[in-house]
């Protein structure tokens, strides 16, 4: 990673942030976390990614590849802004638990007020609008937005009108008001971030963002760009979908159920979109990570019908070609491989060709009877290392939760060889020896969950692979992050040089 020297992150997702609406938003609680996180010698923050979520509020099967989050909108800047009144965003406030998120209120809520605000737009503002949904490329996920309101919601597949994207353009004009709508929605989200990034930036944090590989198949990019995906031309329906096999996270491996690519289409394009794709991500972050980067080497396709992950088989991807065409159209953009799960010489060799950093994950590593590449003194100084990810338990929940033998490998390796290994808190003993372990080693950029900075237990788990029940809820407070043992992360990010 050529633009960052030896260093260490935090992985937090926006949503988690101290806020009053019922999720995190951005604004004033996203720039001061990442004051906080400096001030402790961080010089990363990792958040998940931007777009839409899926109807289990999951942020990696969205229905736009380029569409930002709407409930990351701050209801308070709204109203600095002159867009909403006071007395509409104080409906927004959320009266239940801080430490949950509640998107269906924030959903409701956040409508009604982006829908208020909308209908005072001038006729000026709304030309704005108009010309930045041009700019960013935004007008086939406003259009889709607008079809899917006046469909009831349904599937874009189920819609009694515009249904095929060549005769959506045709109501395009009566439906210009509603279009206009999620225009104004996504430049809400652009620019407040814009705003946000900024001021992070000149904290000195930079802001290592996260894009899925695959999209929803319900989503704006398959109904407007059928030819990008493997799916009937006609129908739109896929013969195989996305998942991944068995592996630590699942014995039956991952039904993810997305479209896969036309690899063949996109080569001939020179991977156009692709490259727009990774252009619009660094308009947004400094870093960008790329989630299931395995299948751009190989990718596992499963029989549309099948019931699990287990019925697959191994797809070629486009390998180096794409990133190639990336290349010599951005330059060296610095990304992150989310190589994790099923491993294979294929993907060793595009992580060489492409010299782009790897993961580690230590939690992986603790297998008494291996000498795993996930253990420290196995990293390589290119490489990202994590105490875990949105996917994995807290470390002292994976404590609690490891057989006998794992911890007893794990403490020992660690050098924890007194004490309480199970207490958490601020000042967990054995995570903090984990995360040492962590910090001593090789890898150029270290980094760690909010939730293992606090040590909580799995009741803090952002995410359990392959269960839709009590996904992406975690949420933290303003006392919570003033309890964080600050100056503990700055003595060992000085220590180990981070």
């Amino acid at each position: 990673m050529s633009t960052i020297n030896r260093s260490s992150g935090v992985l937090m997702s926006i949503s988690a942030l101290p806020s009053e609406y019922g999720v995190g938003v951005f604004g004033r609680e996203a720039v001061d976390f990442a004051r906080r996180i400096k001030e402790m010698g961080f010089s990363c923050w990792q958040v998940l990614p931007f777009t839409p979520l899926d109807y289990a509020n999951s942020p990696y099967g969205s229905d736009s590849a380029f569409a930002g989050n709407e409930l990351y909108i701050s209801p308070a800047l709204m109203v600095r802004d002159g867009y909403s009144t006071l007395k509409e965003a104080n409906e927004n406030k959320y009266g239940g638990s801080p430490y949950t998120a509640d998107y269906a209120f924030a959903r409701e809520q956040r409508e009604k007020l982006l829908r208020s605000a909308f209908s005072r737009l001038d006729v000026e503002k709304k030309q704005e609008i108009e010309e930045f949904v041009d700019k960013k490329g935004l007008f086939s996920h406003c259009l889709y937005r607008a079809l899917k309101h006046e469909n009831g919601g349904k599937h874009f597949w189920e819609w009694e009108k515009g249904f095929k994207y060549a005769d959506a353009l045709k109501l395009a004009d009566e439906l210009k008001e509603e279009i206009l709508y999620h225009g104004f929605v996504q430049y809400l989200f652009y620019t407040q971030w814009e705003e946000t990034k900024r001021e992070i930036n000149e904290i000195g944090i930079k802001v290592i963002g996260d894009m899925p590989i695959y999209v929803s198949r319900d989503s704006a990019d398959l109904w407007a760009n059928p030819e990008l995906f493997a799916v009937d031309p006609e129908t739109y329906v896929p013969d195989r979908v996305a998942g991944c096999p068995p592996d630590y996270f699942s014995e039956d491996g991952q039904l993810w159920g997305n479209p896969l690519y036309n690899w063949k289409y996109h080569k001939t394009t020179g991977y156009a979109w692709w490259i727009k794709r990774i252009e619009r991500s660094f308009e947004l972050y400094d870093m960008l990570r790329i989630d299931h980067f395995r299948a751009f080497a190989s990718y596992w396709a499963i029989e549309g019908k099948s019931k699990t992950a287990k019925n697959g088989k191994w797809m070629k991807g486009p390998g180096m070609s794409l990133f190639k065409a990336v290349k010599a159209a951005l330059g060296d953009v610095p990304i992150i491989a989310e190589d994790l799960g099923a491993f294979g010489d294929d993907v060793v060799k595009l992580l060489k060709d492409s010299g782009f950093p790897g993961m580690r994950i230590i939690q992986f590593g603790f297998d008494p009877n291996d000498n795993a590449t996930h253990l420290p003194h196995n990293y390589p100084i290119n490489c990202i290392a994590y105490t875990g990810t949105h996917d994995n338990n807290t470390l002292l929940g994976w404590l609690w939760e490891a057989t006998e033998e794992e911890r007893r490998f794990a403490l020992d390796y660690c050098g924890f060889d007194n004490g309480d290994w199970g207490k958490g808190g601020f000042d967990a003993p054995a995570c903090r020896k984990i995360i040492e372990a962590l910090w001593r080693s090789s890898a150029i950029l270290a980094i760690i969950p909010f939730q293992d900075m606090c040590g909580f237990g799995s009741d803090a788990r952002m995410n359990i692979p392959g269960d839709d029940s009590g996904k992406w809820q975690f949420r933290t407070t303003e006392s919570t992050c003033d309890n964080i043992d600050g100056e503990y992360f700055k003595k060992i990010n000085n220590l180990f040089r981070r």
